[in-house]
């Protein structure tokens, strides 16, 4: 008889041994204090819970060099993140193994990495539900442009935007990513309104009158049979059939974990959503996710925070009550051929402590046979570990080697 997910992480995770290894402490760790032995995966910066800053919204790319650029803001009770947010940006030029602190930007939150046409962009919001802004840099993320108005990056200076490190894609000529917008301006998730941006791949992507953005879409509380307290940090994603969606993230207050497909016009501007047909099963729904498809052409694939059947001994430390979106102490590399059925390949990080472990809101790429990837982890540091789950100590690299292959198997 199979056994339950939650019965089956350890043996995941010991055939997963491609995972890169812990090393030392890096970018703003303590030496002779902290005490990265346990982590998982390489270390590109710490941030001890005592400080009151935590880590947010990682990000990863590949540069036209073969270089790794990561990224991630700051968020937390002693942060900026409401006035004006930070962001670190890091790169390794030896495949992920060591990684330097070369940029910390003011002024930038909730943001996607992502090359185009040979140079790096940042892509998000300039704080905490802020003005939609994007910079690029032409030295590998050393110096970046500053978006002072509509010529040089401020894409919209209305406030209240939402989104997270997602995908920018490229199709039709266009790039298209992912944002939402809060109407009215009060609350978390429930007043979050849908919406796609695009802009053409050879335009200046600086000036905001090249960006084209769709109407917002409000969710209902009335969706799901009820259980629907919003949806947020979309990917946008092309069908096999050539539409593009905006899949995104929704909270729910039980399981199953489910995601919502918004279905994007061609031009870009209109969205719409069925609730009797937009919602799918995707086991780790209720969290941030990225989807990106397979260039190889084996279908898409994710990694998921997923909450493991049965919880019990799995998720140790939180409440009977916890909700889908507090149960991160799971990652899971998921695959699917057509977008709406989606299979758990295999477990890839576990900790049976959810309550100050978790893996969670990983941006990642493809690397010819691997996927490398950028986490926002909870974990031990021998400083007292983390806040709490959601409040995330680190930000850690991982390879998985010859991805496909595992999940074949």
């Amino acid at each position: 008889m199979k056994q339950p997910l939650a019965l089956r992480v350890s043996t995941w995770i010991a055939r997963l041994c491609c995972l890169a290894p812990a090393l030392v402490p890096t970018a703003g760790s303590h030496p002779g204090a902290a005490d990265f032995a346990q982590v998982p995966g390489v270390v590109i910066d710490h941030l001890p819970a005592s400080g009151g800053v935590f880590v947010g919204s990682p990000g990863i790319v590949v540069l036209t060099n073969g270089d790794y650029v990561a990224s991630h803001d700051f968020f937390g009770p002693k942060s900026t993140e409401h006035t004006r947010a930070v962001t670190a940006v890091f790169r390794a030029r030896d495949r992920g193994l060591t990684w330097r602190k070369i940029a910390t930007i003011d002024g930038q939150f909730w943001s996607s990495l992502f090359v185009n046409q040979g140079a790096l962009y940042l892509l998000g919001t300039d704080k905490h539900h802020g003005n939609a802004v994007i910079r690029r840099s032409l030295d590998g993320g050393q110096t970046w442009t500053m978006p002072a108005d509509a010529a040089t990056g401020l894409l919209r200076g209305d406030a209240q935007y939402h989104c997270a490190p997602t995908p920018v894609i490229e199709h039709a000529g266009r790039l298209w990513r992912g944002i939402e917008r809060r109407i009215p301006p009060t609350g978390w998730g429930g007043n979050y309104c849908a919406g796609v941006m695009s802009a053409p791949v050879n335009a200046d992507l600086l000036n905001a009158a090249n960006w084209t953005f769709s109407n917002f879409l409000p969710s209902s509380r009335r969706w799901n049979g009820g259980d629907m307290g919003g949806w947020l940090e979309g990917n946008v994603v092309v069908t096999p059939a050539g539409q593009v969606l905006d899949i995104l993230r929704v909270d729910t207050a039980r399981p199953p974990e489910k995601a919502a497909m918004v279905l994007v016009s061609p031009n870009g501007r209109n969205l719409s959503f069925d609730p009797a047909t937009g919602f799918i099963d995707l086991p780790g729904g209720a969290k941030k996710f990225t989807i990106r498809q397979d260039p190889k052409g084996h279908g898409y694939w994710t990694l998921a925070s997923i909450a493991p059947e049965g919880g019990g001994g799995a998720n140790r430390g939180l409440a009977s009550s916890a909700t889908p979106a507090g149960i991160r102490n799971t990652l899971a590399l998921l695959r699917s051929s057509d977008l709406r059925q989606w299979k758990v390949c295999g477990i890839l990080l576990h900790h049976p402590d959810a309550a100050r472990h978790a893996f969670q809101y990983v941006d990642w790429q493809f690397d010819g046979d691997d996927i490398i990837a950028a986490c926002r982890t909870a974990y031990d540091d021998g400083q007292g570990g983390a806040h709490s789950g959601h409040d995330a100590n680190f930000l850690t690299f991982h390879r998985i080697q010859k991805f496909r292959a595992l999940a074949a198997d």
